[in-house]
């Protein structure tokens, strides 16, 4: 008979292994699917839309150095014919925050036509801007943009909810604590998205949007 010394020894073991499963495999499985789809601007498939993902947009609208270099790699990727429409898909949850306001704002200042850059103002996560994508725009196909970090999740995120996506991650920002933090965050992250897509939990929704059919329909 084992001791019971032994026996907490194995207790523990096998929690720390559930531990660890629990955490890293949902990262490792993300990894996985998102890695055949993982692209480079000049490498991508063409698809007709990016999604761009939000994220902070300082108070006079400029975006933050993160959301700017998603929104610069999606402008590559309309100037280079990649895409035909840009879908921007953040928080604006309240009056006084716009995240998708602002980055339409930026690409068009950029030289982006307006009637080519569509706003979801309820992309409030990435598995609601993902389900909203097909639901409310319904983009069947696109190309995903984030940080390099996250494109892993975004991907696989787009694709279990039935979005044909690829993805292409910026890096210009790959350095420092935030980032450090993001590639850490991304593993409870992880979970969260199993957890989602596991439930099919309802985002907001609403009626449907003819904007991205409208952009696309230009030629």
């Amino acid at each position: 008979m084992a001791s019971p010394l032994r026996r907490a020894v194995v207790t523990i073991g096998a929690l720390g292994l559930a531990g660890l499963t629990a955490v890293g495999g949902p990262a490792v499985f993300a990894k996985l699917v998102a890695r055949p789809h993982t692209f480079t601007v000049s490498s991508v498939p063409r698809t007709p839309v990016a999604l761009v993902l939000g994220a902070q947009i300082y108070p006079d609208g400029t975006p933050s150095p993160y959301l700017k270099g998603r929104l610069d790699t999606a402008k590559r990727l309309y100037d280079t014919g990649k895409v035909r429409a840009i879908l921007v898909s953040g928080d604006n949850g309240d009056s006084h925050y716009n995240e998708p306001d602002g980055m339409r704002n930026y690409l068009v200042r950029k030289g982006v036509p307006a009637t080519r850059v569509i706003a979801d103002y309820a992309g409030f996560d990435t598995y609601d801007s993902c389900v909203r994508a097909k639901r409310i725009f319904g983009v069947d196909r696109l190309t995903i943009v984030t940080q390099g970090y996250h494109l892993p999740r975004a991907i696989t995120t787009c694709r279990l909810v039935g979005v044909n996506a690829e993805g292409v991650g910026d890096y210009t920002t790959n350095f420092g604590p935030v980032w450090r933090y993001g590639q850490v965050r991304e593993l409870g992250a992880n979970m969260k998205m199993v957890v989602d897509v596991i439930t099919r939990r309802t985002p907001t929704l609403g009626r449907y949007e003819s904007s991205v059919d409208e952009a696309l329909a230009r030629g």
